[in-house]
């Protein structure tokens, strides 16, 4: 079993940054990502990576925007967010695999969510 705790959300200005964390309990999980949702609309992929960290994928939405990362010692993914627009508001999830090694956009194949750390842009 793995539990995860994402940390670091809160209310940024447009143009601004922030660094999500999220910490595993348990197990380490193989591929991990993240995940956000709007109010009123769906959940949406927005980067994920791999076991071993040599390969991520993100988002068209957030691609040279944002950078996902991982600390296996530390059993944590991380996700730098820069130059925050308001499209981006909304709860981020964290999320872990356990049986996917490399990275994957498909929420179907991950097991384990966190409960959410909302990000909210201003203009």
């Amino acid at each position: 079993q793995v539990q995860l705790v994402e940390s670091g959300g809160g209310l940024v200005q447009a143009g601004g940054s922030l660094r999500l964390s999220c910490a595993a309990s348990g197990r380490t999980p193989y591929a991990m990502g993240w995940f956000r949702q709007a109010p009123g609309k769906e959940r949406e992929f927005v980067a994920a990576i791999g076991r071993s960290a040599s390969n991520a994928e993100y988002a068209d939405s957030v691609k040279g925007r944002f950078t996902i990362s991982r600390d296996n010692a530390k059993m944590s993914v991380y996700i730098q967010m820069n130059s925050l627009k308001p499209e981006d508001t909304a709860l981020y999830y964290c999320a872990a695999s356990r049986g996917v090694f490399t990275s994957t956009p498909n929420p179907d194949e991950y097991d384990y969510w966190g409960q959410g750390t909302q990000v909210t842009v201003s203009s």
